[in-house]
């Protein structure tokens, strides 16, 4: 039954309101036509690991009966396509219907992922979620991030002592008041561009209207029936979530023919035409530089087709016949192809019929998360109702380890799932017994999901789930579950009673006590702080949690990073979310720092520090930084928790001593690079002239200015400007004489004014987009032959045109300025008064600098050289470079020196400018974009605006709070399993997700790779652990492995460094042989080792009966 009145709405002055993401390391997943996920055969083996789900109080409504109470009439107002009171108070905003301008600052990384059609969708959406316990904070706390237009949190329970386990913006002062009422105000802190709304009188019919999605966590049977039947005659979208313990499910209604406008959120594929067949079933030939990637039923359409003219513009479904062709259907009428074409992907809208919730139940379509668990899925479908039907009778769920409350909802399921379906009763048992539990990581895993499956329905972005979803991680249990009794989880008042409730005070304690380390407080750092201080890591007398991070806050982390407000912007990371965190947990012992972890700051971050780790958390942006913390998890033998996320997808990674490989066993391809002199002369695509432009960018306003700034320091002193030089010629010959051309060019062509600025810009449009074309076209003309014969000009390459400045163009005059002003920063250049000082003040500034455009001198025209070679291809580029290249720089050299006779090259005043993607006034990506789309139109490629720009040129990285939710929970999952002691390597779990598929899929860790010596067997956790004050000389260590081991040691080295080496001259080997291993690491080095270095590790080479023996490393104690 729904009753009661319209919300009582307070108002709140909201305050006004952040990530650190990398690739995800082998994906392996692919999609099929019909939107389903394909398993590659490494994932054939996946084993879908278990998600820890949790279910909050629900059942707080007791309807007698399923009925819904009409009666109540309100004033409406359509909008999308669902009721919206009029007359409602709002937080963070007004009450309108207009949909405000997307902020890029604050959305950036989110758009890179949704899109702007998606955004602008879901900012018409209103959103009511119900149940405001772990997981209904979770799910607005997501929503609220996203960017909707409004949400309302509802609820009708008291806060209770367990909800501090995993409700974090609840604290003790709260216990006996209204949950909503309590958390809402700070849910409307996260995002100021959301209304935020709190309702806490029970559901009506009235109130549900309201709203174009609702979402249900904690309701009652009855209740769930009555919403869920409402919305679906009602087109409003409805969403079940509960979790229980270690388990969770979620239930989707969507309505009728939901229309799902991009299934995966893959950008469209293109795929450059070598040729098309004329027949019934025409067949289309890719040019063989890559697959085309598309698949049967895609549908493309055809642009820039020569010859078969016809063909352009046209759609076609395909039938794919290879890697390289496919067919397209008949293409008899049409004219003979001759050259050039690009095929490309289209996505069609795909619809999706739901069932209500009434019909749903009785016969479901379930989604398998985990293969592994095939049959799971049906039961707990089956053991959440009886759940609920216990619930319902008794005015609680099952007690925690109670057998007679077990074995009752055991003959509960039993009585629901019918004769014929077979009930795992271990399962149930664990479900029984666990179900009353709150755990943090479960409504995050939860939460998460359920937040996307919200975006999806006010968006249609991404395919939903349809409709079922059940999850659970068992083996996050102790191996010894079952001997946990009523009595361990007795209420003892603590603050994490929701979580002993299903492991039990003695793990509660072990997790209390942890000393633990995250690395990064971006996104996921973020989310890790949130689940550990509602875990209660570190939160007992002797634990310790350290986070670092040596960032600062954005704007465009607030989208993601839910610790940080608007304030914050500026601040270190690591310090806010600290801050923040023990927030959450006031008994949270946490220190931040702002260091980078890596060689340089072991002293901080050395064998002390380590050695006292219970484990270790990455939240990480790099692969290089990921792989030196998991060098030093191996060496020091600790636990790490990995973890990634790329817009909809995530991927974790668990690493235990001598259980698993570790993070860098496992080596994903090097990232692609484009060849040289397709940048330079032949680009056919948009990422090749941003990737240009960005080369362009550091070669006019940062290298060389860089190396003038290092020229100056000098003073003119003959020794110091030859080490300069000298380490100039140590880089590659291009790079080297690119470098000291530009240097040349900024000692000789000083602007003394603006003005001068503009008209070094002008010159520079005019080389790179007129003139160097117009040569490149001189020396292969159109209608150049290649030696076989074929056009030379011939896709992939692009025939260019030269381009006429003209500055009423956009890109034109937008390459002009924005080169000006930062050549005008290089040297400090006084600008114009009304420069740009914000977005909108942008076109004063070009009309300032076409006025100055106007005023100078035309240049004389171009003429093209005769004999001036241009490399066809990067073989040609490498040997045309590498002839007389040394003549060439040391003529540079000459000249640079002969100008520093000039005393005022001595005292340049210069800046070197250093890209940065996310400042909108700096003119960066103003100079990016237009250098990009003026070479792109050169080479008649599309072109991209200034926000694609940014993405390529800037490599960000798409994000979105969801998957940073979810990665975190199943990260934390693992984290029990690590407390519990587990050694079984089938109980831990590796995970890939994608949300927008969706996606879920799950392995076990690969052990680690064995070696062997003398029939021992060794891993990369094993090491020869040996001290100074046991073998006191390199003899000794030598004698020690030859005795002990029958192994002679043939080198040793330290790093880089070669302590000893039987190729060593006799006298040298026996000086070495009588020297300790310091003191020889400290001659090489020609300095003493810090005082904090304990141990060194020296690597050896072994023979064994003249054989090459692979053997562990030492780790030495000097």
């Amino acid at each position: 039954m729904l009753e009661g009145p319209i919300p009582r709405i307070s108002r709140h002055e909201a305050s006004q309101s952040g990530e650190d993401q990398f690739p995800l390391k082998n994906p392996c997943v692919s999609v099929a036509a019909n939107g389903s996920a394909q398993l590659s055969p490494v994932s054939a083996q996946v084993v879908a690991s278990s998600l820890h789900l949790e279910n909050g109080n629900s059942g707080h409504l007791k309807p007698s009966s399923s009925e819904v109470n009409i009666g109540m009439t309100v004033k409406k107002e359509t909008v999308n396509g669902a009721s919206a009171a009029a007359n409602v108070h709002t937080v963070n905003g007004s009450n309108h219907l207009g949909v405000e301008p997307i902020n890029e600052d604050l959305y950036s990384r989110q758009l890179y992922t949704l899109g702007r059609s998606a955004m602008v969708e879901m900012r018409k959406t209103s959103v009511l979620i119900s149940g405001m316990g772990g997981l209904g904070v979770e799910i607005a706390k997501n929503v609220i991030l996203a960017g909707v237009k409004a949400v309302t949190v509802h609820d009708v329970t008291p806060t209770s002592l367990g909800d501090l386990s995993s409700q974090y913006y609840l604290t003790s002062e709260d216990v006996g008041k209204n949950r909503a009422e309590c958390c809402w105000q700070k849910l409307a802190e996260l995002n100021p561009e959301v209304n935020v709304r709190c309702q806490s009188e029970k559901l009506s019919e009235a109130l549900v209207k309201q709203f174009n999605i609702v979402v249900l966590t904690e309701s009652s049977v009855a209740e769930i029936r009555a919403v869920g039947d409402l919305c679906h005659n009602n087109n409003i979208k409805f969403i079940l979530a509960q979790t229980a313990g270690l388990f969770g499910m979620l239930f989707n209604d969507f309505g009728k023919q939901f229309q799902v406008v991009d299934y995966n959120g893959e950008d469209p594929l293109s795929a450059m035409i070598a040729s098309i067949s004329r027949g019934p079933q025409g067949e289309v030939a890719c040019l063989d530089e890559t697959r085309h990637g598309f698949e049967d039923g895609d549908w493309i359409v055809f642009k820039e087709v020569e010859g078969m003219k016809e063909i352009n513009g046209k759609e076609f479904q395909i039938t794919v016949t290879g890697p390289y062709t496919f067919k397209i259907g008949d293409t008899s009428s049409f004219s003979d192809y001759t050259t050039k074409g690009i095929a490309t992907q289209i996505k069609k809208p795909k619809f999706v019929d739901f069932k209500p919730y009434s019909e749903a139940v009785k016969d479901p379509e379930i989604m398998i998360a985990d293969f592994a668990k095939f049959s799971t899925p049906k039961m707990l479908h089956f053991a959440f109702q009886a759940m609920d039907e216990f619930r319902s009778a008794k005015s609680r769920k099952p007690m925690a380890y109670s057998r007679a409350d077990a074995k009752e909802l055991m003959e509960l399921t039993k009585k629901l799932a019918g004769a014929d379906e077979e009930l795992d009763a271990k399962l149930i048992d664990m479900f029984s017994f666990t179900c009353d539990g709150q755990l943090c990581p479960m409504n995050g895993v939860i939460g998460g999901i359920a937040a996307q499956e919200v975006i999806k329905a006010c968006s249609g972005k991404f395919m939903p789930i349809n409709q079922w979803f059940y999850f659970d991680s068992v083996e996050s249990l102790p191996r010894n579950w079952e001997e946990i009794s009523e009595k361990d989880c007795a209420s003892t008042g603590s603050r994490y009673h929701g979580q002993i409730k299903v492991f039990g005070a003695n793990v509660q304690k072990k997790i209390s006590n942890l000393n633990s380390f995250i690395v990064g407080a971006g996104a996921i750092g973020c989310e890790h702080l949130k689940n550990f201080s509602m875990m209660g890591v570190s939160a007992g007398g002797k634990g310790r949690l350290t986070i670092t991070d040596m960032d600062t806050i954005e704007t465009s982390n607030l989208n993601r990073q839910f610790l940080f407000r608007k304030e914050d912007v500026k601040s270190e990371k690591s310090t806010v979310a600290a801050r923040a965190a023990k927030g959450f947990n006031p008994e949270l012992n946490i220190e931040s720092k702002f260091e980078k972890v890596c060689p340089e700051t072991e002293g901080l971050f050395g064998d002390d520090f380590f050695e006292a780790l219970d484990f270790v958390a990455n939240a990480l942006d790099n692969i290089a930084a990921r792989e030196y913390m998991d060098r030093r998890c191996v060496y020091y033998r600790k636990p790490l928790l990995e973890s990634g996320t790329l817009g909809s997808k995530g991927n974790t990674q668990v690493v235990i001593p001598d259980i698993t490989e570790s993070y860098s066993s496992t080596r994903d391809p090097p990232e692609s690079s484009f060849p040289i002199c397709t940048l330079k002369n032949f680009p056919y695509e948009i990422s090749h002239t941003l990737q240009w432009a960005r080369e362009e960018f550091e070669s006019m306003f940062s290298t060389p200015f860089f190396t003038a700034a290092q020229l100056t320091d000098t003073k003119g002193d003959p020794a110091a400007v030859d080490a300069l030089f000298a380490k100039l010629k140590a880089q590659p010959a291009t790079q080297c004489k690119e470098t000291l051309a530009q240097l040349k060019r900024v000692m000789q062509e000083r602007p003394s004014s603006f003005e001068d600025c503009v008209k070094w810009a002008r010159d520079n449009w005019l080389d790179r987009f007129h003139n160097q074309i117009a040569q490149l076209l001189h020396a292969f003309p159109p209608d150049k032959k290649a030696s076989s014969g074929a056009d030379f000009w011939s896709p992939p390459k692009r025939c260019p045109k030269v381009l006429s400045l003209d500055p009423s163009e956009q890109y034109h005059i937008e390459y002009i300025t924005a080169a000006a002003m930062l050549r005008a920063e290089n040297f400090g250049i006084k600008t114009f008064e009304q420069s740009r000082k914000s977005k909108a003040s942008m076109n004063s500034t070009l009309d300032e600098v076409r006025n100055v455009l106007a005023s100078l001198p035309v240049p004389p025209p171009f003429t093209p050289k005769d004999g001036l070679r241009i490399a066809e291809n990067d073989e040609e580029l490498n040997a045309m470079n590498n002839e007389d290249g040394g003549d060439e720089i040391e003529n540079l050299i000459g000249d640079c020196k002969a100008l520093l006779k000039d005393d005022s090259c001595l005292k340049l005043n210069v800046k070197a400018i250093d890209f940065e993607k996310d400042d909108e006034l700096n003119w960066h990506i103003d100079y990016i974009t237009a250098a990009s789309n003026n070479r792109a139109t050169n080479y008649s490629i599309e072109l991209a605006d200034k926000f694609q720009s940014k993405k390529i040129a800037g490599k960000i990285i798409p994000a979105i709070a969801t998957t940073t939710a979810v990665v975190s929970g199943l990260v934390c999952l693992e984290l029990y399993k690590i407390v519990n002691g587990e050694s079984d390597i089938e109980k831990f779990k590796c995970s890939f997700v994608n949300l927008a598929l969706p996606y879920f899929g799950f392995s076990e860790p690969l052990p680690p790779k064995k070696s062997k010596y003398n029939d021992v067997e060794w891993t990369l956790w094993d090491r020869f652990e040996l001290s100074s004050a046991e073998l006191p000389t390199v003899k000794d260590l030598i004698d020690h492995f030859q005795n002990k081991y029958d192994l002679e040691v043939q080198m040793l080295s330290y790093g880089v460094s070669m302590l000893y080496s039987f190729f060593m001259p006799p006298a040298k080997q026996k000086v070495r042989q009588s020297q300790s291993v310091k003191a020889i690491i400290e001659e090489i080095l020609k300095k003493p080792l810090e005082p904090h270095v304990k141990y060194v590790v020296l690597e050896l080479c072994c023979e064994q009966n003249d054989e090459d023996v692979e053997v562990p490393y030492v780790k030495f104690k000097i």
